[in-house]
């Protein structure tokens, strides 16, 4: 059985949760291998609607186990909450949970907050989860491993040793730092808030290798899209880790992993959250935004809506070797009576266009025919109005590789398999 990556192309919130949720049915593990828990995917399923942040969305499938990876920054009480809301609507949780990545803690989350304020304007646009300070201690090898809730007696000194490095500067950046728990304190909090998920603590590399010599199918799962990416996306205005495929292997637990598929995931038009620039933005959003439902799945935050851009989703299908394309969401394009698709940029910086930082670069569009049908129904890619079939077709075309799947709405059932 093959090893399949789910990533984005975009910028984040391209409907991934959705495509793993119906991959996870023939997966023996599914698995997150980057991030924490400062974006969602949401999963509409027969147990209901959720909107998952640190759990791998194949957590649904009863014979699926849920891999949190060494790549992860962990925000404990988040994550037993987020156990416990899928627990109460009826799910066995089948977990493994690596004693490798590391903490995301409230002092974490402030530290977040506290920036943000002091950049002002010149904010990132943060979700103040508190995973750049996380990632940042772990760079700075301050950071608190999952492991050691394990080791209580280890736990407290690591945790002193990165409270006497970190307070001060707190402190000194900024002056209305009130943080004051100690580390006693914050051991104690931390080994009561992890209970209902310790047990679940191991070496994940080797579980993971026994799937992989039995031949198992094992689905890996990133958060955000190629655009977010901390080396190749728009800096600084990423995330804090790497979301492509390559870290796939290195965030799961499996350094060696040669995945067979890599599956892109694009939504039919561009969308962003947070700060950076969305050349394609439209002029008229606020209608599009609502009957689309675009807001951010952890803030609630108005996404800034666009039309498809061909350029920079190609630059992230290339960036995340993609083998095949799964295109979301073409369902919310009907009735759009002004469609285009972004072929090109004009203007300054046009010979580097990837995930420009620029607003004098201009979207180059091609018009496209609109179509007025629901395709909420359709199930096969020749029911669809064949304007829509034209549509997915050029973008096919603009991306050089294969769109397989197409989304004509949230439900399992409501994919298009080509």
């Amino acid at each position: 059985m093959p090893s399949i990556v789910v990533v984005g192309a975009n910028w984040g919130d391209e409907g991934k949760g959705r495509i793993v949720d119906f991959l996870a049915a023939e997966a023996a593990a599914s698995i997150r291998f980057q991030g924490g828990n400062n974006a969602g995917h949401t999963v509409v399923n027969d147990f209901g609607t959720f909107k998952l942040h640190q759990l791998p969305s194949g957590i649904f499938n009863p014979n699926c186990t849920a891999v949190l990876g060494p790549g992860m920054v962990i925000s404990p009480a988040a994550l037993s909450e987020e156990i416990a809301e899928v627990k109460a609507a009826g799910i066995e949780v089948k977990m493994h949970i690596s004693d490798r990545a590391t903490l995301c803690l409230p002092i974490h989350a402030l530290e977040d907050t506290l920036e943000e304020l002091r950049l002002g304007d010149g904010a990132y646009g943060s979700t103040r989860q508190g995973i750049a300070p996380a990632y940042g201690d772990r760079v700075m090898k301050k950071g608190i491993l999952v492991g050691w809730l394990k080791q209580p007696d280890v736990l407290l000194e690591r945790i002193k040793f990165m409270l006497d490095w970190k307070m001060p500067q707190l402190k000194a950046l900024y002056p209305t730092c009130d943080f004051s728990q100690t580390a006693e304190e914050m051991t104690e909090w931390l080994l009561e808030v992890t209970a209902p998920w310790r047990e679940f603590i191991c070496n994940v590399t080797e579980p993971l290798k026994v799937m992989q010599k039995n031949d198992a199918n094992l689905l890996f799962e990133a958060q955000l899209g190629a655009g977010r990416d901390l080396v190749y996306g728009e800096y600084p205005w990423t995330t804090s880790s790497n979301v492509t495929a390559a870290y796939a292997g290195i965030g799961s637990g499996l350094p060696a992993l040669r995945p067979e598929r890599v599956i892109a995931v694009a939504k039919s038009f561009s969308s962003s959250v947070g700060t950076g620039t969305l050349v394609t933005a439209m002029e008229e959003q606020d209608n599009f935004r609502e009957a689309a439902n675009e807001y951010g799945a952890v803030t609630g935050r108005p996404r800034d809506m666009g039309y498809f851009d061909a350029v920079a989703t190609r630059n992230g299908v290339e960036l995340q070797a993609a083998t095949e394309i799964a295109l979301t969401k073409i369902d919310c394009l009907s009735g759009m009576a002004d469609l285009r698709i972004c072929t090109s940029y004009a203007g300054e910086h046009t010979e580097n266009p990837i995930w420009p930082q620029t607003s004098a670069l201009s979207p180059v569009y091609e018009k496209m025919e609109a179509w007025e049908e629901d395709i909420t129904g359709c199930r096969t890619f020749e029911s669809l109005p064949k304007a829509a079939q034209a549509y997915v077709l050029r973008i096919e075309e603009l991306m050089g590789v294969p769109v397989s799947m197409v989304s004509v709405g949230p439900e399992r059932e409501q994919m298009i398999i080509r």
